[in-house]
């Protein structure tokens, strides 16, 4: 296992307890991973089939798109610090300098935040994740394809369900963190019957969805003809319907196939929420062509929806624990919307309750 930086000594053998962790994005490997080097038994539960949560990327035949998370920025030194232990898996991205485009799609401005570059993993932005999380695999602690539908409190003991099977995963824990979405969290927490001391402070936590659309340009790369459109990456738009557009293809490690991931803006995503994908496919890539100029049909398309994107209202703390229950929460939307946002959320629960 990675070294992760931490404030506190590692616990003696005789006060380890056993935890639960539910989600394996960046705040749940963060936080398991570091539970583990303080000694801890760790069970880290994912209903996906990779680990990542919203860095995690999309395979098509063009290459890969990075659907969620776009890039990083390093503001804790302990994120520097963890960084380092997987050196040269993350390369800094050309695109700091961010277009600022208007509705027309006419560039506004360049915004390269002073002295912070954008960082993405390579191959694809869920490679620094999946890092991380691969010695909690290799030693059986990761599992794949659980959908924690229920939590059971019983005689100091967490035991968790499964989607609708009535076995429970585990012998029983000792204390239970889920690095979910706050919504998730609260959903879990009801339909589990649950109390948790700090259940109503998540209440105003506000997360907006966002339909993404990837779009793939094979015809792009022949000779001659390497990229369509703008000369620009990467820019920010103020377009009704569009906030981000990337060159998934401008990043470091990618094919070069050209591809874009666009993604609608939070006030768009609500009030498009219920759309058919086939329809927000064409309303965005219409919108698409006006922002760039790029009118070819594209060789690919696919358009997907995160109902938990962009944090709006965030916790305002770090993480959410009941020590006496051993139950907590964390995740990004706690601190902000940033995947270091996460990391750090992730990290310092650990610390707190480790």
């Amino acid at each position: 296992m990675p070294a992760q930086p931490s404030s506190k000594r590692h616990r003696p053998r005789e006060t380890a307890r056993r935890y639960a962790v539910v989600g394996a994005g960046m705040a749940g490997v963060a936080c398991a991973r570091t539970l583990v080097q303080a000694g801890h038994a760790v069970t880290l539960f994912e209903q996906a089939h990779e680990a990542g949560g919203r860095s995690r990327s999309v395979a098509t035949p063009c290459g890969s798109f990075d659907a969620g998370a776009q890039y990083f920025t390093v503001r804790d030194a302990r994120f520097t610090q963890a960084l380092a232990t997987v050196a040269g898996l993350c390369r800094p991205w050309s695109a700091s300098a961010v277009r600022v485009l208007d509705a027309a799609g006419h560039v506004v401005c360049a915004a390269p935040p002073p002295g912070e570059p954008h960082w993405v993993a390579q191959p694809t932005m869920g490679a620094l994740v999946a890092a991380w999380a691969e010695p909690l695999a290799r030693a059986g602690r990761l599992r794949y394809g659980h959908a924690i539908t229920r939590l059971d409190r019983e005689s100091a003991h967490w035991h968790l369900a499964c989607g609708d099977a009535p076995a429970r995963q585990g012998e029983g824990f000792d204390a239970v963190v889920l690095a979910l979405p706050a919504p998730q969290v609260l959903a879990l927490l009801a339909a589990s019957g649950v109390q948790a001391s700090w259940a109503a402070a998540l209440q105003p936590v506000a997360i907006a969805p966002c339909w993404t659309l990837l779009l793939a340009f094979a015809q792009a790369v022949r000779p001659g003809l390497t990229t369509l459109g703008p000369q620009w990456n990467a820019a920010r738009s103020t377009h009704h319907r569009i906030a981000w557009l990337a060159r998934e293809s401008s990043k470091p490690g990618r094919s070069q196939i050209e591809r874009w991931t666009v993604q609608a803006s939070p006030e768009w995503s609500e009030e498009h929420l219920h759309d058919s994908p086939a329809r927000v496919h064409d309303k965005l890539l219409k919108a698409f062509a006006e922002v760039t100029g790029i009118r070819a049909a594209p060789s690919d398309a696919q358009v997907l929806l995160w109902h938990h994107a962009q944090t709006r209202t965030p916790l305002g703390r770090a993480f959410a624990w009941d020590g006496p229950a051993g139950l907590g929460a964390c995740g990004d939307w706690c601190l902000g919307h940033r995947l270091e946002d996460a990391f750090v959320s992730g990290l310092e629960l650990a610390l707190a309750c480790a």
